[in-house]
């Protein structure tokens, strides 16, 4: 039996609600990332990362709002760096954490109402994998986002 599951639009559709930029372990930001947006921004990158990043563990994230949110995320206008925003907002839900470890699609979806639940796990690894592959011919070559 064929599956109904084919895409990344037969599992994921966004839905510009902001719960992906709220907490959930920070938003992780690679140096390319950091320098994208200070330059947007008009910042200094060495002012840029004391101004609005953290660290959790041993890697860079963006500052939280005290409402939780991304410092970058507004409730009006949403995502406020959107043409730079970080690899992994536009790489979301194909984070690493899924790209790794797919069961953890089930995890998130539970977060996120964009993301289907229940998926067939061999569905599930063959999407990501595509997806994975499209990001990467696009440029974007994560490492642990």
């Amino acid at each position: 039996m064929d599956s109904e599951f084919k895409a990344c639009d037969d599992i994921f559709e966004c839905r510009q609600c902001g719960d992906c930029c709220n907490g959930f372990g920070g938003t992780y930001v690679t140096k390319q990332d950091m320098i994208n947006i200070s330059t947007y921004i008009n910042v200094d990158p060495e002012k840029f990362i004391g101004r609005y990043c953290d660290t959790s563990g041993s890697r860079t994230v963006l500052t939280l709002g005290q409402d939780g949110y991304c410092i970058f995320f507004d409730k009006l206008k949403q995502c406020t760096i959107h043409p730079v925003k970080p690899y992994m907002c536009k790489a979301w839900p194909f984070i690493q954490a899924v790209i790794k470890y797919p069961e953890n699609w089930n995890i998130m979806a539970n977060s996120c109402p964009g993301m289907k639940k229940g998926i067939p796990y061999k569905d599930l690894q063959k999407i990501v994998k595509r997806e994975k592959e499209k990001l990467k011919s696009r440029g974007f070559h994560p490492t642990g986002v």
